[in-house]
């Protein structure tokens, strides 16, 4: 088998190969290997659609040309508002950049928004391999996902607070964010993890500058995106961001699941009772005032504390006044979120919650 030794400065490095230090490719199995989600290779671009940049290791966005080399992983993507993708199972002769911070795929459907400019077409030029003449994975390059127990780290304090919400876009991050800056406000160190999504570091970098202590998510386990995972892969890697943030010793720890309460992976773990066990409550955030309450509605069924709403929907008076008047739940502005008072919010919530349960138990 003859392998090659690349040039790394002719390369341009996604973010998700940060702690890829192989320059060895294997050209002659690019047709008969069959890629996993998180196996490395070099890819030379085509033709530039969508994706005109990638996040590249320092964190910054690198522009891409036609005929530039990229290093990047296989990996699928869910994105209600920009694409599907998936790690294809046979050889391709055109491949596609499904996320700026290194996802490549196979396309299966685009927003209409995107539709006329189309996907950033790669081929595929070989796999990065180590000494070995092993194909690179990103997931495996630190420690071996452990995939035998649905067991649950169990915390209770610091309390896990959940940001969830009815789609991608509707304000999680932003939720999550503005808390923290109420909570760092109110003196309370704060963990932020984002659990589940599609590669680029903006949403932790976002929460870490609004006051988080430390601000992690699953691609610093090497994982290009969380979708099409297995739910006691993503309990495996749960566990493990945990155990990364715990020796901070917050507070509070804010954890944030991607995309909706639909979504595969998100309706998996919110039905989990092993994950939902260690959850003290959950941030809901909508784009509109229906969604917000049916979707909150859908946890408290759950029997998890939603301590308020939130997201795009509170910057219009009109949705704000129609969640008030046609639910009981706590509406919380950016301003309610950002302030120190908050705390007063989500421990009188929680202190209440707690009372509900031990009420229950009696009865």
């Amino acid at each position: 088998m003859k392998l090659h030794k690349i040039n790394s400065n002719k390369i341009k490095k996604a973010i998700i190969c940060k702690n890829v230090n192989s320059t060895i490719i294997n050209k002659q199995i690019k047709k008969t290997y069959i890629p996993k989600a998180g196996d490395v290779a070099i890819f030379r671009v085509k033709e530039i659609g969508k994706h005109t940049r990638i996040q590249s290791v320092g964190g910054n966005n690198k522009f891409i040309l036609s005929g530039d080399l990229i290093m990047a992983p296989f990996g699928n993507r869910y994105a209600t508002g920009q694409m599907e993708g998936y790690v294809p199972k046979s050889y391709h002769s055109t491949y596609h950049i499904l996320g700026q911070g290194g996802a490549i795929g196979v396309l299966r459907s685009i927003h209409d928004k995107f539709e006329n400019i189309g996907p950033t077409t790669l081929s595929l030029v070989g796999y990065i391999v180590d000494e070995s003449g092993h194909v690179v994975n990103t997931k495996y390059l630190n420690n071996k996902p452990v995939l035998s127990s649905n067991s649950i780290t169990n915390v209770r304090d610091p309390k896990v607070i959940l940001s969830l919400g009815t789609s991608m876009d509707s304000g999680k991050t932003t939720t999550a964010a503005f808390m923290a800056r109420g909570l760092k406000l109110a003196g309370k160190k704060i963990a932020y993890i984002k659990l589940t999504g599609t590669v680029f570091t903006k949403d932790k970098s976002m929460v870490r500058d609004y006051g988080a202590k430390i601000s992690i998510d699953f691609s610093d386990f090497g994982f290009p995106s969380t979708y099409m995972c297995s739910t006691l892969e993503l309990l495996n890697l749960y566990n493990r961001l945990i155990e990364q943030v715990m020796p901070h010793n917050p507070d509070y720890i804010i954890v944030e699941i991607a995309d909706g309460l639909l979504q595969r992976e998100t309706s998996a773990l919110i039905h989990n009772k092993n994950f939902m066990r260690n959850i003290s409550g959950a941030l809901f955030s909508s784009a509109d005032s229906m969604s917000a309450i049916s979707g909150s509605d859908l946890l408290t069924k759950l029997e998890c504390t939603v301590i308020g709403v939130s997201g795009l929907f509170t910057t219009s008076p009109l949705l704000v006044q129609e969640v008030e008047q046609q639910s009981n739940y706590t509406v919380l502005t950016g301003k309610d979120l950002m302030s120190k008072e908050i705390i007063n919010t989500l421990e009188t919530k929680l202190n209440y919650s707690k009372f509900e349960n031990k009420m229950a138990v009696n009865i």
